[in-house]
């Protein structure tokens, strides 16, 4: 159902819901419609036991790293996502928009206050603890479609300004928000079947023409001059075949990079998936072994094994695939067209 045709009463029972439950789990709600969440990764680097798959692929470490969505409502039910149905779905925006500086600060503020136990956590040492206060890095991904904010690419430059790096992370589903970004450090697609028919079935989308929808987000994705990536998420016995069809959809996108991720049998998923649909590692090494024999274009560039993710990036980007932070925000502030490949790295950068 449409956001658009829920009566009042009833947005505001979902909003009552939508808080306690995720308030429950986790979550800082900030201001109307944005939310926080510390990683699990975030307090592993903290304690010194890893970093997630972002800091191996591109330099983000973890510890210093938001976790957030400007938007918790989303336009798919995708059958594989952890965090469940806390929030309401539709089509299109409805009630208040916050500034992008109230959502940043507040947001910033949450994330810090989740953390203030680790201030006194003997594992921590003196460098990560002045560290983890600075937040370098932002990623848009936590719940909902943060996308769809009116002033997305209001706040990204906001993000930028302060010197924090931005992944943004869309379910494809609209176009429209994609065609007016200017800038953000990668953008992400999720595209997480082959054909229509499959891709109906496992996210379970709102609209009717999901997939002329994913289509146009997959043409302009490969207008974008920045870096764009799009993810697999794979699911065994269930999407990690048609390898030939996943091929087009990716070539017509052109990314810079592919992030094939398995699935996790955690969370609200369980209700949907059994233990046997997380792909091994093994597992997900066959299926990229099988998707490069139609994506002559792109190699292996690396692999997380906790996560069971592995990074295939362009040939053409000689394995660059680390982030040149200082770079970035250089050519951002220049105001100079630029491309992926002039902020990529053949090694790892400090994000500062």
């Amino acid at each position: 159902m449409a956001i658009q045709e829920i009566s009042k009463e009833k947005q505001e029972q979902l909003n009552a819901m939508q808080k306690r439950i995720l308030t429950r789990q986790g979550y800082r709600l900030v201001g109307s419609h944005s939310a926080v969440k510390i990683c699990e990764w975030t307090k592993k680097s903290l304690r010194g036991e890893g970093n997630c798959y972002k800091c191996t692929f591109y330099g983000i470490r973890s510890h210093q790293c938001l976790q957030m969505t400007t938007s918790m409502f989303c336009a798919s039910r995708c059958k594989f996502c952890w965090r469940g149905q806390k929030a309401p779905v539709g089509k299109t925006w409805y009630g208040p928009v916050d500034s992008p500086e109230h959502i940043i600060n507040h947001s910033i503020d949450n994330h810090l206050s989740l953390l203030e136990g680790f201030n006194s956590h003997k594992k921590i040492t003196p460098t990560k603890k002045e560290e983890f206060k600075e937040v370098r890095h932002v990623a848009l991904s936590l719940t909902g479609e943060p996308i769809t904010y009116p002033l997305i690419n209001e706040i990204l430059e906001a993000f930028h300004k302060r010197r924090i790096s931005t992944f943004l992370v869309t379910n494809a589903q609209f176009p429209e928000a994609i065609e007016k970004i200017k800038n953000v450090t990668q953008l992400y697609l999720s595209i997480d079947a082959p054909t229509k028919e499959k891709l109906k079935k496992i996210d379970r989308p709102l609209f009717n023409d999901y997939w002329e929808r994913m289509n146009k987000c997959l043409d302009l994705l490969a207008t974008r001059k920045y870096r764009t990536c799009i993810r697999l998420s794979l699911i065994k016995e269930e999407n990690m075949e048609n390898f030939e069809e996943y091929s087009k959809l990716i070539q017509r996108g052109s990314p810079d990079f592919i992030e094939l991720k398995s699935y996790m049998w955690v969370g609200e998923s369980q209700k949907h998936y059994k233990v046997q649909n997380m792909p091994y590692l093994e597992d997900m090494k066959e299926f990229t072994k099988k998707i490069l024999e139609f994506l002559p274009e792109y190699e292996y560039l690396s692999r997380h094994e906790p996560s069971r993710a592995i990074l295939l990036g362009k040939k053409s980007l000689n394995k660059k695939h680390w982030i040149n932070f200082p770079k970035f925000f250089e050519l951002v502030e220049s105001g100079e067209d630029f491309e992926a490949v002039d902020y990529c790295s053949e090694v790892m950068q400090p994000n500062k």
